[in-house]
């Protein structure tokens, strides 16, 4: 289906969809319904972030987060913020709008066309700031890294994934990402 054409003004006062919307390169795009080995990464990925960032308020793992800045509105699959840019409201609570750039996204490939439209998103996000991107293939079990100022690295098997700089004590390799699909 081609992209609608819309203001980002406009697009942020059309009712949420679901699957969700996305608002980049001045289109807006339907992301595709997610199937179970999509649903089981993220799923898994977000526990497994979660359990590592949270209890020590490292980072803290969000799934289909609406993200809007620069002029773009996103729904990564997966984003990630360390602890101390999260967003707050004055009493502490977490804001139900994020308007910054995460520092991780992820994004899990459904259709080869799609994949060409995560791998733009990603890129921009790193262009804005965001310190790491992984693009999960569950077809061929690999996982593209994207960081700034290095080219995107494909990694398989025990190949160890790199993570935010605050996680640095934990280890996760590509293996680990497909191993809830077994």
């Amino acid at each position: 289906k081609s992209p609608e054409k819309l203001t980002l003004e406009e697009f942020l006062l059309s009712p949420e969809t679901k699957p969700a919307k996305e608002y980049f390169e001045n289109k807006v795009y339907q992301k595709p319904m997610p199937q179970l080995h999509h649903s089981a990464i993220q799923a898994c990925l977000s526990l497994d972030i979660n359990q590592v960032g949270r209890p020590r308020q490292l980072a803290f793992a969000f799934t289909e987060l609406r993200c809007t800045f620069e002029g773009r509105s996103l729904v990564p699959d997966l984003t990630v913020f360390e602890w101390q840019r999260i967003p707050r409201e004055p009493n502490g609570r977490i804001q139900n709008k994020f308007e910054i750039v995460p520092d991780w996204v992820i994004e899990i490939v459904a259709t080869d066309e799609f994949s060409s439209i995560s791998i733009r998103k990603i890129l921009f996000c790193l262009n804005n700031g965001t310190q790491l991107g992984w693009l999960v293939d569950p077809q061929d079990e690999s996982v593209i890294t994207f960081q700034p100022d290095r080219q995107p690295e494909v990694r398989y098997n025990s190949d160890p994934l790199p993570v935010l700089n605050v996680l640095t004590d934990w280890q996760f390799s590509a293996k680990d990402v497909f191993s809830c699909l077994y």
